[in-house]
């Protein structure tokens, strides 16, 4: 409570800090004051986590080790959360409990547009207020827009460890920027302050994304090869199951035969005894 007093969201949103603050010095209170409000859910969940496993309802059974897990029903990562390195690395994390029961009801029944019904469905869980609906539709386009980035450049990250980690430092930096922007409205709550906020960014991570889904990229030809190369190996695979099956239907035919004759065999010689 004392640091999201330090650093209130509602300080974005300051006539002086706005006109007087460079864009640099905005990124930064913004991941601040959003990394500030978060602990107070941290809190409330972890309570309630805790209140469950007494009760024994967290139990999930023990691994391999004989180690005890007590997450059946945990509702948050911290620090999955705090490190995410995609959007959806961290809503997998965040409220996980509510993510699970809106996949079941909403996203695998989906018929169109899943990732949009789902979102929407969350907004109107969480309650009337407009600022909800605002950091919700927003994340629909940062879903999606993520989703078509991370499938097209991705692949080219992925050669060396250096080149990996680079990778993972400004998909971090970038994930954290936009979930900060975009839920700032569900902090805020009311349309007027939510759309000061924006235009204090004059929008660009909505262009951005609307860009991002307008005009997509090509898939990678590295993505596509690697794409290419799985296809033939599962088909390889299908067909030697395939062959492994047959042969062993043969086996069993010529060994059925085998008896069958030998039956006869037996029943002939008996015959003429």
């Amino acid at each position: 409570m004392t640091v999201s007093k330090t650093f209130p969201v509602e300080y974005n949103i300051d006539d002086q800090f706005r006109a007087t603050a460079s864009f640099p010095t905005k990124i930064i209170y913004l991941y601040l004051s959003l990394m500030a409000a978060r602990p107070k859910y941290y809190f409330a969940w972890t309570l309630a986590e805790a209140i469950n496993n007494a009760a024994g309802f967290g139990f999930r059974g023990y691994d391999k080790n004989g180690v005890p897990h007590w997450d059946l029903i945990s509702n948050l990562r911290i620090l999955h959360i705090e490190f995410s390195t995609s959007f959806k690395m961290f809503l997998d994390n965040w409220n996980i409990q509510t993510a699970l029961w809106l996949k079941r009801v909403c996203y695998e029944r989906a018929s169109f547009s899943p990732t949009i019904q789902t979102f929407i469905l969350s907004a109107i869980w969480h309650g009337v207020y407009p600022g909800y609906y605002l950091t919700f539709l927003t994340g629909v386009l940062m879903t999606l827009a993520a989703r078509t980035i991370r499938k097209n450049i991705r692949n080219y990250f992925l050669d060396s460890p250096a080149i990996k980690l680079c990778y993972d430092i400004m998909t971090w930096i970038t994930t954290q920027i936009a979930i900060s922007y975009t839920v700032v409205p569900f902090v805020l709550l009311s349309i007027k302050p939510s759309y000061v906020f924006y235009s204090s960014w004059y929008f660009s991570l909505h262009i951005a994304c609307i860009l991002v889904l307008m005009f997509p990229m090509k898939r990678t030809q590295k993505g596509n090869k690697e794409q290419e190369s799985i296809q033939p190996s599962w088909s390889k695979q299908q067909e030697e199951g395939k062959e492994k099956r047959i042969i062993g239907h043969n086996s069993y035919s010529v060994a059925n035969s085998f008896n069958q004759r030998r039956d006869i065999t037996s029943r002939n010689t008996a015959t003429k005894q």
